[in-house]
């Protein structure tokens, strides 16, 4: 993928993708600096969203802090559902790029009402609805996007809460420049005409990996860029029943494959279902492979950045206008008043 060739660069989402090693090259690390005392004597931290706005973002963030024995608690939930928790104690981070997404507006005014004062918004867009409700708002520095799937916010808003828990931990966030570079070049490497042709064909597409949003994001961006029906599948979940109703027309795209499972999937899904699985890996794998940098502390980006590559020739090999789906909405589903 690249913007050199016309058919990629007239599309307003292959653009936006593009965008992404320049943000993350430019990113101010310091931009989370104000929140970090307006949430210090909370017990935990809650962030919610709808779909892209908090899958990765959120996800992603809660998988790094665990893996790091972070003191606080810090867990999502979609908004709706959140409207159900105790949340006086949680420093509340509510996720809207467009800053009017219905189910956070209606979670962030719920908190209002009863007197919650550590509410903070994080948006695209000046002057929005969710702006006026919360006590601070920070705005994505990425501008808005015109393709209907979310994509350079999604990696800012990562960002963000990467900023925020380093400064929480007292950890200044670095090497952005070999980030970038990484970003790059996942989102330039060239995908096989053989891996194109197997997504192509495929009547369902499954993204396994794990609980840490990026598997679980581009199972999302199929259905927006590709059309095909696609599903995650946490960790093992592969390999768990689910195998009883595959068959050989789908393909499991596995993102950093666990070791220690390669022969499982091979015997369950490869021999016994008789489909393809792709792997998607800075290591060596038993399957096909997409080899992509290692990205270190900031891989999951990298992860997602490739898939987005992969999914993208996807789509053109599928003939599809990656810009204009037929039922897929920029904000899916809009605060209108009331």
């Amino acid at each position: 993928m690249n913007l050199l060739e016309e058919k990629y660069s007239k599309y307003a989402l292959v653009r936006e993708m593009m965008q992404t090693p320049d943000i993350i090259r430019n990113y101010n690390a310091g931009s989370a600096s104000r929140f970090v005392e307006k949430i210090a004597g909370k017990k935990g931290i809650f962030l919610t969203g709808e779909g892209s706005s908090r899958i990765f973002p959120a996800k992603r963030a809660i998988y790094s802090l665990l893996k790091r024995g972070f003191s606080k608690p810090v867990i999502t939930e979609a908004s709706t559902q959140a409207m159900e928790y105790k949340l006086d104690d949680y420093a509340v981070f509510a996720a809207s790029n467009s800053g009017q997404t219905k189910e956070v507006i209606r979670l962030v005014s719920l908190l209002k009402k009863q007197g919650h004062k550590s509410v903070f918004g994080l948006t695209a867009n000046e002057k929005t609805m969710l702006q006026e409700l919360v006590s601070d708002t920070h705005i994505l520095s990425c501008g808005k996007e015109e393709a209907v799937a979310a994509t350079k916010s999604v990696i800012e808003q990562g960002l963000f809460y990467d900023s925020l828990f380093h400064q929480l931990r007292g950890i200044k966030m670095k090497g952005f420049s070999e980030f970038a570079e990484k970003a790059e070049e996942a989102l330039s490497i060239k995908i096989s005409a053989e891996i194109t042709e197997i997504m192509k064909s495929a009547s369902v597409i499954y993204f396994a990996g794990r609980n840490n949003g990026v598997a679980e994001e581009l199972a999302l961006k199929t259905n927006e860029i590709t059309r095909k029906k696609s599903a995650y599948l946490e960790g093992t979940f592969a390999v768990h029943g689910i195998e009883e109703v595959m068959d050989k027309n789908e393909v499991l795209i596995w993102i950093d494959p666990f070791k220690e499972e390669e022969d499982k999937f091979n015997e369950c899904l490869v021999k016994g279902v008789g489909m393809k699985i792709i792997s998607l890996t800075s290591g060596s794998s038993l399957f096909p492979s997409i080899s992509i940098p290692d990205g270190g502390e900031y891989k999951e980006y990298i992860q997602l950045a490739a898939g987005w590559n992969l999914l993208v020739e996807t789509g053109l090999a599928l003939g599809i206008d990656l810009d204009k789906p037929v039922r897929a909405r920029k904000v899916g589903n809009e605060f209108i008043g009331g």
